[in-house]
């Protein structure tokens, strides 16, 4: 009995130290000398392609900081840089399985995921909007009542808008999308007529869209949520420097200036600017970063 209970204690011990391995980040990266950075292919303006294999955005560049503080952590200067596109589906399960290292897009850091996920000081904070056609008359969500929206699959804001369709009794025909740009192309062909998602890549598709005049952002803002990078469940040193290389860039400017790149100058791919000016949820945590997640 007592050689059982023994071996069973070992047991948990060799599984725990596993666990624990297995979530050193920054030891996984330094031995096979490559880091896994994930994008998305249409948050505009945080993480989106200009071209073929070229992620670009607000949230790219915050990875890539990252990335050079990791270079230095480790000793590798020549560290290799591999980016593989996620959606809202896939995103936490290949970072939970070490498919990816980091995901830095336009990711709700809310207490759910937080049970699979941690998160770093949050980037930024929006708010679920509607994107319509002008010439729809849409105002409001009361507009859209048996109306057809397109939302994309695996996003919080699928979530809120079923939860205020019930409580509003809308009798909303929900489209599930498979990314962002889908959803567009549904409003834009008339097969739905709104895109509910985070206002601020609303104004990011809108200003990348075939026809930007003729589009709208509308509504109340359901709620307001926070963006923050995921880093993998209990990796304290690894989210001891992704949050080191946020809160630094806020503290030296930094963060503002590329806030201030993204969106308030012109953006590829057709150098127009969203125009969005830094809203005071994100001011106050400039001054005191956080990573308190929605709820």
């Amino acid at each position: 009995m007592k050689l059982s209970v023994l071996s069973s204690a070992v047991l948990l011990a060799a599984l725990a130290a596993t666990g624990a391995q297995a979530a050193d980040t920054l030891a996984k990266v330094a031995e096979a000398n490559k880091i896994t950075l994930a994008y998305r292919e249409s948050s505009v303006p945080f993480s989106y392609l200009e071209a073929p294999g070229k992620p670009i955005g607000f949230a790219v560049d915050i990875a890539n900081a990252v990335v050079a503080a990791v270079k230095k952590q480790t000793g590798k200067p020549n560290l290799e840089v591999g980016w593989m596109a996620v959606t809202s589906q896939n995103r936490i399960p290949l970072l939970s399985n070490g498919t990816i290292d980091l995901e830095c897009g336009s990711t709700t850091n809310n207490t759910a995921r937080g049970k699979e996920v941690d998160f770093a000081i949050n980037h930024f904070y929006t708010g679920t909007r509607l994107l319509v056609k002008k010439s729809s008359g849409i105002k409001n969500w009361a507009d859209l009542k048996g109306k057809k929206v397109a939302i994309t699959t695996g996003t919080t804001n699928m979530l809120v808008v079923r939860k205020y369709n019930d409580e509003k009794k809308l009798d909303l025909d929900v489209i599930g999308t498979k990314d962002h740009a889908d959803a567009l192309l549904l409003v834009e062909t008339d097969r739905a007529s709104a895109f509910p998602m985070d206002d601020i890549l609303l104004f990011g598709l809108k200003a990348n869209a075939k026809d930007p005049a003729s589009l709208d952002v509308v509504g109340d803002a359901l709620q307001v949520e926070p963006y923050a990078c995921m880093l993998r469940k209990d990796d304290p040193k690894f989210k001891a420097l992704v949050d080191g290389v946020i809160t630094g860039m806020m503290k030296s400017g930094e963060f503002e200036k590329l806030y201030n790149k993204w969106f308030m100058g012109p953006i590829p791919p057709k150098n127009q600017a969203i125009g969005l000016p830094m809203n005071q949820e994100l001011k106050d945590n400039i001054q005191t970063p956080s990573d308190k997640p929605a709820v």
